[in-house]
Protein backbone atom coordinates (compact mmCIF):
# COMPACT_ATOMS: atom_id res chain seq x y z
CA UNK A 1 0.00 0.00 0.00
CA UNK A 2 2.91 2.16 0.87
CA UNK A 3 4.15 1.64 -2.56
CA UNK A 4 1.05 2.46 -4.59
CA UNK A 5 0.90 6.08 -2.19
CA UNK A 6 4.94 6.96 -3.51
CA UNK A 7 4.14 5.72 -7.30
CA UNK A 8 0.48 7.76 -6.75
CA UNK A 9 2.90 10.82 -5.72
CA UNK A 10 5.21 10.43 -8.82
CA UNK A 11 3.11 10.16 -11.59
CA UNK A 12 0.84 12.89 -10.34
CA UNK A 13 3.84 15.29 -10.10
CA UNK A 14 4.67 13.98 -13.67
CA UNK A 15 1.40 14.70 -14.74
CA UNK A 16 1.49 18.27 -13.73
CA UNK A 17 4.69 19.23 -14.35
CA UNK A 18 3.61 18.65 -17.69
CA UNK A 19 0.48 21.09 -17.93
CA UNK A 20 1.02 24.03 -19.79
CA UNK A 21 -2.18 26.21 -19.77
CA UNK A 22 -5.28 26.83 -17.28
CA UNK A 23 -7.74 24.66 -19.15
CA UNK A 24 -5.37 21.28 -18.22
CA UNK A 25 -4.42 22.68 -15.10
CA UNK A 26 -8.28 22.51 -13.67
CA UNK A 27 -8.65 18.94 -15.57
CA UNK A 28 -5.30 17.41 -13.18
CA UNK A 29 -6.92 19.26 -9.99
CA UNK A 30 -10.50 17.22 -10.71
CA UNK A 31 -8.38 14.01 -11.87
CA UNK A 32 -5.71 13.80 -9.25
CA UNK A 33 -6.77 16.19 -5.98
CA UNK A 34 -10.89 17.22 -6.32
CA UNK A 35 -13.66 15.25 -4.09
CA UNK A 36 -13.44 12.18 -5.95
CA UNK A 37 -9.63 12.19 -7.32
CA UNK A 38 -6.99 9.39 -6.92
CA UNK A 39 -5.05 10.95 -4.46
CA UNK A 40 -8.60 12.03 -2.47
CA UNK A 41 -9.88 8.47 -3.04
CA UNK A 42 -6.40 7.08 -1.61
CA UNK A 43 -6.71 8.96 1.29
CA UNK A 44 -9.84 7.63 2.23
CA UNK A 45 -8.90 4.11 1.71
CA UNK A 46 -7.30 3.98 4.87
CA UNK A 47 -10.12 2.38 6.65
CA UNK A 48 -9.71 -0.84 4.90
CA UNK A 49 -6.29 -1.32 6.37
CA UNK A 50 -5.56 -2.84 9.04
CA UNK A 51 -5.64 -1.44 12.63
CA UNK A 52 -1.99 -1.67 13.26
CA UNK A 53 -1.06 0.18 10.08
CA UNK A 54 -3.50 2.71 9.44
CA UNK A 55 -1.58 5.60 11.52
CA UNK A 56 0.87 5.55 9.18
CA UNK A 57 -1.05 4.82 5.84
CA UNK A 58 -2.72 7.62 6.76
CA UNK A 59 -0.01 10.04 7.67
CA UNK A 60 1.61 9.69 4.67
CA UNK A 61 -1.36 10.19 2.40
CA UNK A 62 -2.30 13.12 4.04
CA UNK A 63 1.19 14.16 3.55
CA UNK A 64 1.15 13.16 -0.10
CA UNK A 65 -2.01 15.58 -0.30
CA UNK A 66 -0.79 18.70 1.21
CA UNK A 67 2.58 18.46 -0.88
CA UNK A 68 0.32 17.57 -4.14
CA UNK A 69 -2.00 20.89 -3.02
CA UNK A 70 1.03 22.36 -2.63
CA UNK A 71 2.28 22.02 -5.91
CA UNK A 72 -0.93 22.54 -7.80
CA UNK A 73 -1.22 26.28 -6.17
CA UNK A 74 2.50 26.96 -7.14
CA UNK A 75 1.45 25.68 -10.57
CA UNK A 76 -1.31 27.44 -10.88
CA UNK A 77 0.42 30.88 -10.50
CA UNK A 78 3.04 30.02 -12.79
CA UNK A 79 0.29 28.96 -15.65
CA UNK A 80 -1.57 32.13 -14.96
CA UNK A 81 2.06 34.35 -14.97
CA UNK A 82 2.44 32.76 -18.91
CA UNK A 83 -1.40 33.62 -20.14
CA UNK A 84 -0.86 36.85 -18.86
CA UNK A 85 1.98 37.41 -20.62
CA UNK A 86 1.28 35.33 -23.76
CA UNK A 87 -2.22 37.81 -23.84
CA UNK A 88 0.04 41.06 -23.46
CA UNK A 89 2.24 39.91 -26.46
CA UNK A 90 -0.81 39.26 -28.10
CA UNK A 91 -2.48 42.59 -27.98
CA UNK A 92 0.38 44.96 -27.27
CA UNK A 93 -0.44 48.71 -27.67
CA UNK A 94 1.83 50.72 -30.08
CA UNK A 95 2.42 53.89 -28.24
CA UNK A 96 3.39 55.29 -31.65
CA UNK A 97 -0.18 55.21 -32.93
CA UNK A 98 -2.44 58.44 -32.79
CA UNK A 99 -4.93 58.69 -29.75
CA UNK A 100 -8.87 58.69 -30.26
CA UNK A 101 -9.37 62.66 -30.46
CA UNK A 102 -11.56 63.52 -27.85
CA UNK A 103 -14.90 64.82 -28.93
CA UNK A 104 -15.29 68.93 -27.76
CA UNK A 105 -19.06 69.86 -26.96
CA UNK A 106 -20.23 73.20 -28.11
CA UNK A 107 -22.91 75.89 -27.23
CA UNK A 108 -26.38 74.89 -28.51
CA UNK A 109 -26.87 77.21 -31.53
CA UNK A 110 -30.03 79.15 -29.86
CA UNK A 111 -27.37 79.97 -27.12
CA UNK A 112 -24.47 81.37 -29.76
CA UNK A 113 -27.09 83.72 -31.53
CA UNK A 114 -28.47 84.76 -27.38
CA UNK A 115 -24.78 85.53 -26.86
CA UNK A 116 -24.85 87.87 -29.91
CA UNK A 117 -28.13 89.54 -28.99
CA UNK A 118 -26.48 90.35 -25.44
CA UNK A 119 -23.15 91.86 -27.24
CA UNK A 120 -24.94 93.46 -29.81
CA UNK A 121 -27.53 95.14 -27.34
CA UNK A 122 -24.60 95.78 -24.69
CA UNK A 123 -22.64 98.01 -27.19
CA UNK A 124 -25.75 99.99 -26.92
CA UNK A 125 -26.23 100.20 -23.31
CA UNK A 126 -28.63 97.44 -22.55
CA UNK A 127 -28.08 95.52 -19.41
CA UNK A 128 -29.72 92.26 -19.54
CA UNK A 129 -32.75 91.16 -17.13
CA UNK A 130 -33.96 88.04 -16.14
CA UNK A 131 -37.95 87.25 -15.14
CA UNK A 132 -39.51 83.95 -14.05
CA UNK A 133 -40.54 81.52 -16.65
CA UNK A 134 -43.63 80.46 -14.87
CA UNK A 135 -46.06 84.30 -14.14
CA UNK A 136 -49.67 84.96 -12.96
CA UNK A 137 -52.41 85.81 -15.24
CA UNK A 138 -52.31 89.71 -14.74
CA UNK A 139 -48.55 90.34 -15.17
CA UNK A 140 -48.37 87.62 -18.40
CA UNK A 141 -51.91 89.35 -19.61
CA UNK A 142 -53.75 92.12 -17.67
CA UNK A 143 -51.05 94.55 -16.89
CA UNK A 144 -49.82 94.51 -20.47
CA UNK A 145 -53.42 95.98 -21.47
CA UNK A 146 -54.89 92.50 -22.26
CA UNK A 147 -57.58 92.19 -19.63
CA UNK A 148 -59.25 89.01 -19.72
CA UNK A 149 -61.37 88.28 -22.95
CA UNK A 150 -59.40 90.26 -24.60
CA UNK A 151 -59.38 88.82 -28.23
CA UNK A 152 -55.57 89.39 -28.26
CA UNK A 153 -55.23 86.91 -25.95
CA UNK A 154 -56.83 83.70 -28.52
CA UNK A 155 -53.48 84.43 -30.02
CA UNK A 156 -51.39 82.60 -27.72
CA UNK A 157 -52.49 79.16 -26.51
CA UNK A 158 -51.46 79.42 -23.17
CA UNK A 159 -50.59 76.20 -20.98
CA UNK A 160 -52.28 76.76 -17.78
CA UNK A 161 -51.34 74.92 -14.03
CA UNK A 162 -53.69 73.42 -11.56
CA UNK A 163 -53.34 76.76 -9.75
CA UNK A 164 -55.44 79.33 -10.40
CA UNK A 165 -54.13 82.17 -12.43
CA UNK A 166 -50.54 80.16 -12.67
CA UNK A 167 -49.50 80.01 -16.08
CA UNK A 168 -46.48 79.72 -18.17
CA UNK A 169 -45.39 82.64 -19.75
CA UNK A 170 -46.75 83.23 -22.99
CA UNK A 171 -43.92 85.57 -23.95
CA UNK A 172 -40.85 87.71 -22.49
CA UNK A 173 -43.53 90.59 -22.17
CA UNK A 174 -44.41 90.23 -18.77
CA UNK A 175 -40.63 91.49 -18.06
CA UNK A 176 -41.32 94.42 -18.87
CA UNK A 177 -43.47 95.15 -15.40
CA UNK A 178 -41.28 93.54 -13.44
CA UNK A 179 -38.08 95.30 -14.74
CA UNK A 180 -40.04 99.00 -14.85
CA UNK A 181 -41.16 98.71 -11.57
CA UNK A 182 -37.52 96.92 -9.80
CA UNK A 183 -35.49 99.10 -12.36
CA UNK A 184 -37.64 102.30 -12.76
CA UNK A 185 -37.36 102.99 -8.63
CA UNK A 186 -40.75 103.89 -9.30
CA UNK A 187 -41.13 105.30 -11.75
CA UNK A 188 -38.04 107.62 -11.45
CA UNK A 189 -34.80 106.47 -13.57
CA UNK A 190 -34.79 105.75 -17.14
CA UNK A 191 -34.19 101.78 -17.82
CA UNK A 192 -32.60 99.94 -20.66
CA UNK A 193 -32.96 96.16 -20.69
CA UNK A 194 -33.07 92.98 -22.94
CA UNK A 195 -35.25 89.64 -21.33
CA UNK A 196 -34.18 87.30 -22.84
CA UNK A 197 -35.80 83.40 -21.83
CA UNK A 198 -37.85 80.87 -22.95
CA UNK A 199 -41.99 80.62 -23.94
CA UNK A 200 -44.74 78.23 -24.00
CA UNK A 201 -47.60 78.10 -26.51
CA UNK A 202 -49.96 75.18 -27.15
CA UNK A 203 -49.66 75.33 -30.74
CA UNK A 204 -48.81 72.93 -33.13
CA UNK A 205 -45.67 72.10 -34.22
CA UNK A 206 -44.85 73.03 -38.02
CA UNK A 207 -41.57 73.85 -39.50
CA UNK A 208 -42.00 77.46 -38.30
CA UNK A 209 -43.42 77.35 -35.01
CA UNK A 210 -42.80 74.85 -31.79
CA UNK A 211 -44.57 74.50 -28.09
CA UNK A 212 -41.32 76.04 -26.85
CA UNK A 213 -39.33 78.48 -28.51
CA UNK A 214 -36.69 81.38 -26.80
CA UNK A 215 -37.81 84.81 -27.09
CA UNK A 216 -36.02 88.35 -26.21
CA UNK A 217 -37.46 91.27 -24.96
CA UNK A 218 -36.31 94.63 -24.54
CA UNK A 219 -37.42 98.23 -23.59
CA UNK A 220 -35.97 101.47 -23.24
CA UNK A 221 -38.05 103.84 -20.93
CA UNK A 222 -36.81 107.84 -20.70
CA UNK A 223 -37.83 110.64 -21.42
CA UNK A 224 -38.71 112.20 -24.85
CA UNK A 225 -38.34 108.56 -26.32
CA UNK A 226 -39.57 108.77 -30.08
CA UNK A 227 -40.56 105.94 -32.68
CA UNK A 228 -37.43 107.64 -34.45
CA UNK A 229 -35.54 105.96 -31.63
CA UNK A 230 -36.96 102.98 -31.96
CA UNK A 231 -36.44 102.50 -35.78
CA UNK A 232 -32.68 103.65 -35.30
CA UNK A 233 -32.06 101.49 -33.07
CA UNK A 234 -33.44 98.18 -34.01
CA UNK A 235 -32.12 99.03 -37.98
CA UNK A 236 -28.28 99.23 -35.92
CA UNK A 237 -28.92 96.04 -34.00
CA UNK A 238 -29.73 94.53 -37.94
CA UNK A 239 -26.81 95.58 -39.48
CA UNK A 240 -24.62 94.82 -36.84
CA UNK A 241 -26.64 91.04 -36.79
CA UNK A 242 -26.61 90.26 -40.76
CA UNK A 243 -23.87 92.77 -41.77
CA UNK A 244 -23.74 96.06 -43.11
CA UNK A 245 -26.14 95.69 -46.05
CA UNK A 246 -29.02 94.13 -44.35
CA UNK A 247 -32.17 95.42 -45.77
CA UNK A 248 -34.78 96.33 -42.91
CA UNK A 249 -38.44 97.27 -43.26
CA UNK A 250 -41.20 98.46 -40.97
CA UNK A 251 -44.53 97.08 -41.12
CA UNK A 252 -47.85 98.43 -39.39
CA UNK A 253 -49.05 96.25 -37.16
CA UNK A 254 -51.00 95.43 -33.68
CA UNK A 255 -50.13 94.52 -29.90
CA UNK A 256 -52.12 95.47 -27.15
CA UNK A 257 -48.86 97.08 -25.00
CA UNK A 258 -47.82 99.18 -27.69
CA UNK A 259 -49.39 101.85 -29.60
CA UNK A 260 -47.76 102.84 -32.37
CA UNK A 261 -46.82 99.26 -33.10
CA UNK A 262 -44.75 97.53 -36.34
CA UNK A 263 -43.20 94.33 -37.75
CA UNK A 264 -39.27 94.70 -38.74
CA UNK A 265 -38.61 92.34 -41.21
CA UNK A 266 -34.75 91.54 -42.92
CA UNK A 267 -34.66 90.25 -46.19
CA UNK A 268 -34.56 86.74 -46.86
CA UNK A 269 -30.86 84.90 -46.85
CA UNK A 270 -32.27 81.28 -47.61
CA UNK A 271 -33.61 82.86 -51.21
CA UNK A 272 -32.12 86.36 -51.44
CA UNK A 273 -35.48 87.90 -51.44
CA UNK A 274 -37.16 85.95 -54.54
CA UNK A 275 -39.21 83.71 -52.20
CA UNK A 276 -39.05 80.40 -50.34
CA UNK A 277 -41.37 78.14 -47.93
CA UNK A 278 -39.65 79.82 -45.04
CA UNK A 279 -40.56 83.16 -45.83
CA UNK A 280 -43.74 81.95 -47.28
CA UNK A 281 -42.48 83.02 -50.52
CA UNK A 282 -42.76 87.36 -49.75
CA UNK A 283 -38.85 87.46 -50.17
CA UNK A 284 -38.74 89.03 -46.48
CA UNK A 285 -38.47 87.45 -43.09
CA UNK A 286 -40.23 88.78 -40.37
CA UNK A 287 -37.53 89.52 -36.83
CA UNK A 288 -39.18 91.28 -34.34
CA UNK A 289 -42.45 93.27 -33.24
CA UNK A 290 -41.86 96.33 -31.37
CA UNK A 291 -43.90 99.52 -30.72
CA UNK A 292 -44.05 102.53 -28.36
CA UNK A 293 -44.81 101.39 -25.09
CA UNK A 294 -48.82 101.92 -24.74
CA UNK A 295 -49.31 104.33 -21.81
CA UNK A 296 -51.51 101.89 -19.63
CA UNK A 297 -48.44 100.03 -19.77
CA UNK A 298 -45.97 102.30 -18.42
CA UNK A 299 -48.36 103.56 -15.86
CA UNK A 300 -48.68 99.82 -14.54
CA UNK A 301 -44.86 100.04 -14.65
CA UNK A 302 -45.03 102.56 -12.51
CA UNK A 303 -44.17 105.23 -14.73
CA UNK A 304 -45.93 109.02 -15.57
CA UNK A 305 -47.01 108.60 -19.30
CA UNK A 306 -47.32 112.43 -19.38
CA UNK A 307 -43.47 112.39 -18.43
CA UNK A 308 -42.36 109.11 -20.02
CA UNK A 309 -42.27 107.48 -22.77
CA UNK A 310 -40.87 104.29 -23.92
CA UNK A 311 -40.37 102.02 -27.10
CA UNK A 312 -40.40 97.59 -26.69
CA UNK A 313 -39.76 94.91 -29.34
CA UNK A 314 -39.59 91.40 -29.20
CA UNK A 315 -37.20 89.02 -31.56
CA UNK A 316 -36.56 85.17 -31.89
CA UNK A 317 -33.29 83.60 -31.69
CA UNK A 318 -33.93 80.79 -33.32
CA UNK A 319 -35.87 82.36 -36.45
CA UNK A 320 -32.79 84.65 -36.33
CA UNK A 321 -30.62 81.48 -36.56
CA UNK A 322 -32.08 79.76 -39.50
CA UNK A 323 -32.08 83.43 -41.56
CA UNK A 324 -28.01 82.97 -40.62
CA UNK A 325 -27.47 79.31 -40.98
CA UNK A 326 -30.19 78.80 -43.43
CA UNK A 327 -31.84 76.32 -41.46
CA UNK A 328 -34.98 75.30 -43.24
CA UNK A 329 -37.08 73.85 -40.01
CA UNK A 330 -36.83 75.20 -36.39
CA UNK A 331 -37.95 71.69 -35.08
CA UNK A 332 -33.95 70.57 -35.89
CA UNK A 333 -33.18 73.07 -32.57
CA UNK A 334 -35.33 70.81 -29.89
CA UNK A 335 -34.39 67.13 -31.89
CA UNK A 336 -31.33 66.72 -30.41
CA UNK A 337 -30.08 65.16 -32.82
CA UNK A 338 -26.19 65.31 -33.00
CA UNK A 339 -25.58 65.44 -36.76
CA UNK A 340 -27.36 69.20 -36.46
CA UNK A 341 -26.30 70.31 -33.64
CA UNK A 342 -22.10 69.00 -34.12
CA UNK A 343 -22.40 71.37 -37.07
CA UNK A 344 -22.30 74.89 -34.62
Amino acid sequence: MFEQLEALLKEASAALAAVSDGEALRAWELAWIGKKGRVTEAVRGVSALPKEERAAYGKRANEIKVALESAYAEAETQVRERELTASLAQGEIDITLPGRPLTQGGLHPSTQTLRDFYRIWATMGFQVYHSRDVEDDDTNFTLLNIPPHHPAREMQDTFYTTKPNVILRTHTSPGQIRAMRQLGENGTRPIRVILPGMCYRFEQITARSEVQFHQMEGICVGRNIHMTDLKGTVAEFARMMFGANAKVRFRSSYFPFTEPSMEIDVECFLCGGEGCRICKYSGWLEIAGSGMIHPTVLENGGYDPNEWSGFAFGMGPERITMLKHAISDIRYFWANDLRFLSQF
